[in-house]
């Protein structure tokens, strides 16, 4: 599949069969990720990959709270073979960067203007995502309810200092509906993009 393609075709996809995935083509999403960019090239990451059907049920039942999950949206996404959780780690990014060719040695937090460790982690999700629509599969980054992180933790024995930012199923994509968010629409380039000053809408030749 042609790049674009890949950039045209990916979408959210919350419903799948229950079809598994070949076990090269998870190899190659996961081996994907590695390329993200990352500061310092920290690589302040890691994956949980969930491709057995125990796994995947005891992510479900670790992350859903009492009372939900009956609904459709849940009944498509659970359908999924393979589940993975982007985790992100900043003491990782604090350290790397408090050796001497960075040169920071408090380790102050302040100092990085945005959280890196998630941003290149969200990085590598997205990296993911297009090599699952490569795949000719679909795929949904969702989040886990906060509520839930320490039973999800507990469940797969997540150490402390790594932060899920999301998971990601992964399957064989079947007939489902499209959000209804969608329906707001792409904003365009010129809603977008300010070229040169706030004030100067980008204009496509």
């Amino acid at each position: 599949m042609e790049f674009q393609d890949v950039v045209d075709r990916r979408r959210m996809v919350r419903n799948y069969t229950s079809e598994p995935i070949d076990p090269h083509v998870v190899e190659r999403i996961v081996t994907n990720a590695l390329h993200a960019p990352s500061a310092g090239f920290s690589q302040g990451w890691a994956f949980l990959l969930l491709d057995q059907p125990d796994d995947v049920v005891r992510f479900w039942e670790s992350t859903t709270a009492d009372g939900e999950g009956a609904d459709s949206w849940s009944e498509g996404m659970r359908r999924a073979p393979v589940i993975i959780v982007p985790l992100s780690c900043k003491q990782i990014y604090l350290d790397r960067y408090a050796e001497p060719d960075k040169g920071w040695i408090d380790r102050d937090e302040s100092r990085w203007p945005v959280p890196y460790w998630d941003i290149d982690t969200g990085m590598a999700a997205l990296l993911m995502l297009q090599t699952v629509t490569d795949e000719g599969l679909g795929a949904c980054f969702f989040g886990i309810p906060p509520t839930q992180t320490s039973v999800f933790r507990n469940a797969f024995g997540i150490p402390e200092e790594y932060a899920p930012i999301g998971a990601i199923t992964i399957g064989n994509r079947t007939k489902d509906r499209k959000s209804p968010s969608l329906r707001r629409g792409r904003r365009d380039l010129s809603q977008t993009v300010h070229h040169g000053s706030w004030q100067r809408a980008f204009h496509a030749q």
